[in-house]
């Protein structure tokens, strides 16, 4: 077929060699409207440039996950005027990682070391599944470990005496919180940020507006996951060890000389107000306790001398 400087024209068979798409593919793209129709020049369809930048760009959404019937709607709408490029740049930039993780390769004798030294193709099969790992075309003594992080955690606990169908299961249970509170992050950012950009085909202004909304708002909900998942951890934490130091003590009981259980005491609004005044917020419990102490100390003392007991505070003489 002849190739010019200004102008470029295909056979089908060109096409799909450079395109990597299939004769069969490109005929069936024809049909449903996702291509443009060739040009006729005699008893030959010819295909220029045009045709194949678009067999790419659809090969580029649908690597994305996109369904032919919206990037017909897509495609659709770039023929109707509306620009492309700043749409596939706001495809581009939702899809990339959302993570500063650097994919590593594992060997399957270091995956075997780094969990007890015993080979366990049990787990592997549940990391495969579960996306932990991903095979390496072509060898299958090494894999892909998308997230060398999650790995690593997965080891130290099992180094720490959890097994690992445990860890594949609390991963699965996991995986569906994280991935509703995903949806829930998106729905409130699309409800508030980005509806105005999806109730028509944006331009490749407003394409461009959006991806940049995204690249800001992109960090915002691991930030806000990380605190309250530190939030969260220090507050069940330390409910679960009272909950178990409280299930210890009654299941031993207190020691034959302990004092009797403590009742709390309701003191006057004014009275802890004014021990604030008088130490400090932080210090009015331990003021508190050490008056009470040294009242009950010096009627202690008065019952032992045979003094008569008084209603009030006790204070000695020498003010101590």
């Amino acid at each position: 077929m002849t190739v010019s400087a200004e102008h470029r024209a295909y056979r089908i068979e060109d096409l799909a060699h450079f395109s990597g798409a299939t004769v069969r593919t490109i005929r069936a793209y024809q049909d449903r409207g996702l291509l443009p129709k060739p040009e006729r020049r005699g008893r030959a369809n010819v295909y220029d440039d045009t045709h194949l930048v678009r067999l790419r760009q659809i090969a580029d959404l649908l690597e994305r996950g996109y369904t032919l019937a919206s990037i017909k709607e897509l495609l659709e709408a770039w023929d109707a005027g509306t620009g492309l490029g700043g749409v596939l740049g706001l495809v581009h930039e939702v899809d990339r990682p959302w993570s500063d993780e650097t994919p590593a390769r594992i060997t399957r004798a270091e995956l075997t070391e780094a969990f007890g030294g015993v080979p366990d193709e049990a787990a592997i099969t549940d990391a495969l599944e579960l996306g932990v790992l991903e095979t390496v075309p072509g060898t299958e003594d090494e894999f892909l470990v998308p997230s060398p992080q999650e790995l690593a955690v997965a080891a130290e606990l099992y180094a720490a005496g959890i097994p690992l169908s445990a860890i594949t299961g609390h991963l699965r249970e996991l995986r569906i919180q994280v991935e509703y509170i995903s949806e829930r992050f998106l729905q409130f950012t699309t409800e508030h940020v980005f509806q105005r950009y999806l109730d028509h085909p944006p331009t490749d202004a407003e394409a461009a507006e959006a991806a940049s909304l995204v690249r800001r708002l992109r960090p915002l909900a691991q930030q806000t996951i990380d605190a309250e998942l530190a939030r969260a951890m220090r507050m069940m934490a330390t409910r679960q060890v009272q909950r178990h130091l409280g299930d210890l003590a009654a299941a031993t009981g207190p020691p034959p000389s302990a004092e009797p259980a403590q009742v709390p005491v309701p003191l006057p609004v004014e009275t802890v107000g004014a021990v604030r005044e008088l130490v400090g917020r932080r210090n009015v419990p331990a003021f508190i306790a050490a008056a009470a102490e040294r009242e009950v100390r010096a009627r202690t003392m008065d019952a032992l001398a045979g003094l008569p007991a008084t209603d009030g505070p006790h204070f000695s003489p020498s003010g101590d």
